[in-house]
Formats: C-alpha cells, structure tokens, sequence
C-alpha cells in the first residue's frame, strides 16, 4: 500500500472509493442502455437489458412512441436460447451519409443517410457466445437486424423461432392480409387490429397454393395508421438465406412478433457462421407521402456486384397472355389429353382447337408490338406440359426447351428479331423447383440461341421439394439462385408466385420485377376491390416493383360473349394511371391487341408512358384511399402523372412545381368523364390538351373506381399556339 494513502484521512478514501463505484455504475448502465436519433432528430431509438438480461428496443417518431419497449432475440433447436442472460460488451456508433444510382428505378439517385448502433452482447452461462444487434435509424425509419459472428461457441446452429417483438402504441388501422407459408394472393382486409381475429376466416379465401398460419399472423409489409395521425409499416429487406417472416398478432395488447416460414420438419432456418438475419424494417411518418417515398428497404440491401450492368433495361410489353383469362378464350395447353407425360410424342396429341401460342398467333402480337413501339411480347403456353399438372403434383412437368407442334421457336424469334421486336421466355415450373433447378443451365442456354433476354418464372402450386413453402429457407436461396445463374446468361428475371420481394433488386438488378401479389388476373377471377391498389404501393410495393399487368381497357368481360358477368372494377382511365402509380421498371400492355385499337386515343398514353425515372414526386396520399404520382422519365423533359381512387369519386389536387421554372409545356389530361363509374360507363373519358408550367395547379375530378394521367411535354411555338393555360 502506498504510503501517502495510508495517512491520507478515512473520510476522503471512503469518498474516493464510493465515487469509483458511482462511476462504474453508471458506466454500466450506459453501457447496457444505448440511445440514438435520426439524422433530423425526428426519431429516436433507446436500446436496453431489461431484468434477466433480456434485450429490448423501443423507437419514438417526435416523441410520439411508435413502438413501445420491445424484447428481441430467438430461440434454437437443441441449444440454449438467443433470448436473456446477455450483458453488453460493447457498443459502438457511427454515422453514413452517401449517395448511389439504381440500375434501374424511381429516382436516379438515392441518398443512404443514417445513424447506426452496433450492440455486442454476450452470454456468460453459454461460455460468453456472443452475437450483435445492429439498428440502422434513417429520417424516415428503423432497420435493425441481428448478427452471428464466427466464435467457439458458435458455429452451426438451427433457428426454432425468431422472437422479435414490435409492442405497438394502441389499436391502429391496418390494411392487412392472412399470414400464409405460400401465396400473397389474398384480397386487403382493412380494420383495426383489434378486429382481426374476427375477419381472419373471412379473409383466408381459397386459393390455389395456400398454407394459411395456425396462429394468427398478418403478412408483410403491414401498412398501420394510429389514431394521432402516425403512418407505420413493419417489412423487412435483404432477405437471403433466411426464412420469409411473418406477424403474429397479439389483438389483445396491440402486439406483434416474428414468425418464420418452417421446412419440410418443422425447422426456421439453418445457420453458419459468419451469418446474419434479413433486417427487420420500421418505416414511419405523419405523411403518408412519406410513407410512398421512402427508400429506407433499398439502401438496406447490399450494392450489386455485377461488374456489367449494361444489358439490364426497362422493358414495354404486350404478351399472350389475357386471353387465357376471358372466359376460355384460348388455352395455355395444346391437347386434350390427360396423363401426359415429358417422354410423351406431343406431336400426336389431339389439339384442343383453342391453342393460343401458335405461330401465326405470336406474329400478329409481333407486327402489333412493331406498330406501337412495344420492346418485346410474352407468350406463354409456348412448351409442352401444360395439359394436366395443376391439381397433381408433379416432378417433371415441363422440360423449357421442347415447344407444341404448333409453335416454331426459331421462326418466331426471326421474325420478332426483323421487326425489332424482343420474345420474353415464360417459364412455369408447376412448383417444381427441383426439376427447375436441374434443368437451368439447359433452359438458359436455349434463351440466349434464341434470342431472349428476359424471362417470366412462375411457381403455381405446391412446392417440390415436397414439404418445403414458397416463403421458406430453401425456397428463398432457390430464387436468388435463379436470378444468379441468370445473370451469368445476361437474362432478366419477372418472377411470379415467389416470396414477396425485399429490395433485392438493388442487389441483383437483373431480377426486375415480381407478382407476389393479387395482380391484374384476379380480375377475371372474382374482382378486385376499387381500393386494392390505393393499398399496394403502401404494401407490397414498399419491398420492390410489381408486375401488375394494367391496361384493361375492356373491363366488362361480358363482352366477350361467353355468358361472364365478371368485370374488372376499374375505369378505362384508371388502367392508365397504373402505369405511373404501380411502379415496374416491366410494364406491360395486358390487354388484348384489338381492344387497344377500339380507344386509340387513350391507348396513346401507355405508348408514351415511360417505366424508368429520374426522379418521383408523391403528391397526395392516403393508404385505401388515394393515391397521385408524377414521375419524370429518365434521361427526357417528359413528366408523367398517375393519379387513383378507391369506390368514392373525389377531386385530385396537382401540382406542376417540379417542372423547370419559367418554361411552359404541353400536358395532356386523360380523364374520368363526368357520367364515368367503375362498374357504369367505365369506358368513358375525356382527353384535353392545356399548356402548364411549374405554377400550374389542377384540380381534377376522379370518378368511384377511377383516375386521371397526364403527359408532360416540351413542345415549340406552333404546338403550344391555339392551347389554354391551366
């Protein structure tokens, strides 16, 4: 002991000794609770242990709380818990403000601007194995994800259950769909959450893949509004390697928690380390503009690695393809026969006189696609197999490479390719992924000998490997293999049945586009509510760009002289306004050729209409209501305008305060005529030209189920001449 201590009086050594511990106190307490804002200081995050070691968050947007505090962590299969017993072992934060371009996209260039907390924390009674939390907060949102860095203790380790919990602040709207292991084809429930237990069986519609949730859960992205005015959607991005999650739903206490896609026995997911979980994603605002804008899910999805992303374009299509639809039309399959067989000789299949990918068939959708100037058409139905898979599930449905007798491959692409004119593969696999698989490269191969870029993958039905679910593991790692390999071909991908996308395309760009959800076909079987697509972009296209298949122009479907009753509860207008409001770098013309011929006039906008942009302006917005978008196209001085409302007319407010001041332009307004309804006269509108500048505002009538588009172009003196100012 040193000297000068011994004399120095008790009084002061007992002060020293007690401020020393007062330090480590608090030290430990400022360790184990971490707080951190957004950039604009508009959201806070406060990370903590609470008793037993249990982590927890909370998360505030202007001290209004958004989510109340939160236990995280998972539980494993034959391992102790990821759940309590933690201490923190360190901290640390810091802060990224950058920008970066999309391939393809809704702005040219998006800023990725956040704060981020990285929490190690470690468990003393499992040998200190350790993991780390990471919460990324931007301006408009949290991200937050969990890590397993290489250790010891931890190397392989299968996930049971992720327990995150998302404890809400009170019993919000929410537009919501049933948790379902393989399909996002349900119709939008919206009510509050309180009442979802009421209208599950309800909205659990049958539907032709479907493994419906025993607990109760909710899809995501969930879109929630609370009754102060706060706008909240719970998502997740980056999903790789990892089990789709879903929410289950606590209407009780306004609470809910992560729940994953199990495999064939039961299990979430397999892990190894270095590994980590998809991010789990809290976007929130008091506009619901904000809402639409935001680019929190792609920026936090990883850059792309491809070197060349030069082949990787926006594409206008038309296809074979809705036809199929109206009331048996034409078919996908070419014979009658049952029981058919790969090994089969198609050649000496009975047809069924309705084939609809014949030869003769694709060359007028050619020479139409060259008139207009589409970029290619789709055909489906090109390639044996389609005569009795859906129902039996199948191994081996379709080989990709071997077409009908009635369909010639190579005379198809030589003539799409003389008149400029692209082919877009489909490749359905029945479910079957791992015929999928093993034929890929073959499959691939074919597409570049012929001529295509671009491929439509579709996954009806029941998954095999048997037992596994469109939105597992397996199924997960499957996708994204596919759109590897493509890349390796300079193919792009449109996938369809596949789990709900999580800003991937940022990642790998070359997977354009996906369905996942209930699109454009669904009209013809059963309808869709006028309101379903004032709910989409505030859902599934908060993950990434659909492939929605607008254009309908003739919406009563009785027309066809079937005896259908079925309609698409749209306007023709509406049908327009799509191709701004339901964003795709893959839009395409879904309507059969002849209709667009009966409305030249509106059918003008969807060959004008651009599907890449440099930058979007959200107008107004309401989550089931209403939503209008202008967006300018990439590289031009065009601007387009897409605006939509739900069952009720209204009147859109538009502003033109993004075009260049002090220039005028031509706008041209396809509108909702006065008379207009979606299910009376929907066919009906109006289309006028006005000159507009950045000082114009337009107030302009939407009738029930219908919309307004605008063209925005520069034009010289004699084109202005003779025009009215807005």
């Amino acid at each position: 002991m040193n000297f000068q201590s011994q004399k120095m009086p008790l009084q002061i050594r007992l002060g020293k000794k007690l401020a020393l511990l007062l330090f480590v106190c608090l030290n430990s307490l400022w360790i184990q609770a971490q707080e951190i804002t957004s950039p604009d200081k508009n959201l806070s995050l406060k990370f903590e242990l609470k008793e037993g070691g249990v982590p927890s968050y909370q998360l505030t947007y202007k001290q209004k709380p958004v989510i109340k505090p939160s236990s995280l962590g998972l539980e494993l299969q034959n391992m102790a818990s990821f759940m309590d017993g933690f201490t923190v072992t360190n901290t640390a934060q810091s802060s990224v403000d950058e920008n970066w371009n999309p391939v393809l996209g809704e702005e040219k260039t998006i800023r990725n601007h956040y704060n981020e907390l990285v929490v190690t924390l470690a468990q003393a009674k499992n040998n200190n194995r350790f993991i780390r939390i990471r919460f990324r907060l931007f301006n408009d949102g949290l991200g937050f994800r969990y890590e397993f860095p290489k250790q010891n203790d931890l190397s392989y380790f299968v996930i049971k259950e992720e327990r995150s919990e998302f404890n809400l602040a009170g019993n919000h709207k929410i537009f919501w769909i049933p948790g379902d292991y393989d399909t996002n084809e349900y119709a939008y429930t919206t009510s509050k959450i309180s009442e979802i237990p009421s209208l599950m069986k309800k909205a659990t519609i049958e539907i032709n893949s479907q493994w419906p949730i025993k607990e109760l859960a909710v899809q995501t992205p969930s879109m929630m509004k609370s009754d102060d005015g706060l706008y909240i959607n719970i998502h997740e991005a980056g999903l790789i390697n990892y089990p789709a999650m879903y929410l289950e739903v606590d209407a009780v206490n306004n609470k809910m928690r992560s729940h994953l896609a199990p495999d064939a026995v039961g299990a979430k997911g397999y892990m190894q380390t270095d590994a980590q979980s998809p991010w789990r994603t809290i976007v929130v605002s008091d506009k619901a503009t904000d809402i639409l804008a935001s680019k929190l899910i792609l920026n936090l999805n990883e850059p792309t690695s491809y070197k060349d992303v030069s082949w990787i374009k926006p594409v206008k299509f038309i296809g074979i393809w809705w036809e199929y639809f109206v009331a048996g039309r034409s078919t996908w399959a070419f014979g009658k026969e049952n029981n058919v067989k790969l090994t089969d000789d198609f050649s000496k299949l009975t047809p069924n006189g309705k084939h609809g990918a014949t030869t003769e068939r694709a060359k007028e959708y050619i020479d139409f696609a060259s008139k207009n100037g589409f970029d290619a058409i789709l055909i489906e139905g090109w390639n044996i197999g389609w005569e009795d898979w859906i129902g039996n599930w199948k191994e081996e449905v379709f080989d990709y490479v071997t077409a009908y007798p009635d369909f010639d491959v190579k005379a198809v692409h030589e003539y799409a390719a003389s008149k400029g004119v692209k082919i877009i593969m489909h490749h359905e696999t029945s479910g079957s992924a791992t015929n999928y698989e093993r034929r890929l490269d073959r499959a691939f191969q074919f597409m570049n000998d012929n001529g295509y870029d671009a491929v439509k993958t579709g996954y009806v039905g029941k998954i095999i490997p048997r037992g596994e679910h469109h939105d597992g593991q397996w199924m997960v790692n499957h996708y994204i293999n596919v759109a590897k390999r493509a890349a390796d071909y300079k193919i792009m991908i449109d996938s369809h049945e596949a789990v709900r996308p999580t800003g991937l395309n940022r990642t790998f760009p070359n997977w354009i586009a996906q369905e996942s959800a209930r699109g454009t076909e669904f009209e013809s079987m059963g309808g869709l509510a006028p309101d379903h697509t004032t709910i989409l972009p505030f859902t599934r296209l908060m993950g990434g760009p659909m492939d929605y298949t607008p254009g309908i122009f003739q919406t009563d479907l009785s027309y066809y002289g079937t005896g259908s009753t079925q309609r698409v509860n749209t306007t023709l207008v509406k049908q327009l306004a799509y191709y701004v409001t339901m964003y795709s770098p893959l839009q395409m013309a879904a309507d059969i050729p002849g209709n667009y011929e009966r409305f030249p006039d509106a059918f003008q906008f969807i060959k004008d209409v651009a599907v890449d942009w440099d930058n979007s302006y959200i107008l107004e917005a309401e989550p089931g209501d209403y939503i209008t978008i202008a967006r300018k196209a990439k590289g031009k001085n065009e601007w387009f305008i897409g605006g939509i409302t739900d069952e009720n007319a209204r009147t859109a407010n538009i502003s033109f305060d993004y075009l260049p001041a002090g220039k005028n332009f031509i706008a041209t307004i396809y509108a909702d005529a006065k008379d207009a309804n979606w299910n009376q006269n929907p066919q009906k509108y109006t289309v006028t030209k006005v000159i507009v500048n950045s000082k114009s505002k337009l107030k302009q009538y939407l009738a029930p189920g219908g919309g307004v588009a605008i063209s925005v172009k520069e034009g010289n003196a004699s084109e202005l001449k003779g025009l009215k100012k807005l």
